[in-house]
């Protein structure tokens, strides 16, 4: 399955036709600002918008601090308005023989950075984190552990998140990418 590996990112597909998910975003603009917690409580994230597509359940578990450790996850409301892209994160995940996680659509603003952070606790360990390139003319600078590639529209990449990485958009238009994890198989996986 895979295209292009290296040590920190896999390309396991291109030339996704990836307009029927940006109608659904076009369609839909006033979800960016709908939920803002994420760049308001995440630091590194600051400069990004998001629309929440699958997050982590609550209330959570007794002992649980925060959702990095949190396993089950479910549908937002928000999702029903973007049923093709949800759909593809499904496909993905049966594809893979695993189960889906958490997904998001983030769009990283003009100029900006998704700081140096590495993603932690026993929900990150245990899944591959995706990305699909919607929107980025220009493509999309990501650098895992000191390795930086450059990923396009239509491309979809696994890469470690649990290695420090960032992100940049260098361009004058938003970069969104459709973020989501897979919980693979037992023995298979990308980077668990």
């Amino acid at each position: 399955m895979s295209i292009t590996e290296s040590s920190y990112f896999t390309r396991v597909a291109c030339g996704i036709d990836i307009v029927p998910l940006v109608s659904e975003l076009v369609a839909e603009p006033e979800m960016w600002l709908a939920d803002t917690s994420r760049q308001r409580k995440i630091r590194c994230q600051r400069d990004t918008q998001n629309i929440f597509l699958r997050v982590a359940k609550k209330p959570l578990p007794e002992g649980a601090t925060n959702a990095n450790d949190v396993h089950e996850s479910r549908t937002t409301k928000t999702a029903r308005r973007f049923p093709g892209t949800l759909a593809l994160c499904r496909q993905v995940a049966d594809l893979e023989n695993g189960e889906l996680g958490r997904a998001t659509l983030v769009a990283l603003q003009p100029g900006g950075w998704v700081r140096p952070h590495t993603d932690v606790g026993e929900y990150y360990r245990i899944r591959d984190r995706y990305h699909l390139v919607l929107q980025s003319p220009a493509g999309s600078p990501l650098t895992c552990a000191g390795e930086t590639i450059v990923m396009r529209e239509g491309e979809l990449w696994i890469f470690d998140n649990k290695s420090e990485h960032q992100a940049r958009n260098p361009s004058a238009t938003p970069r969104v990418h459709l973020i989501f994890d897979v919980l693979p198989a037992p023995g298979r996986g990308y980077y668990v």
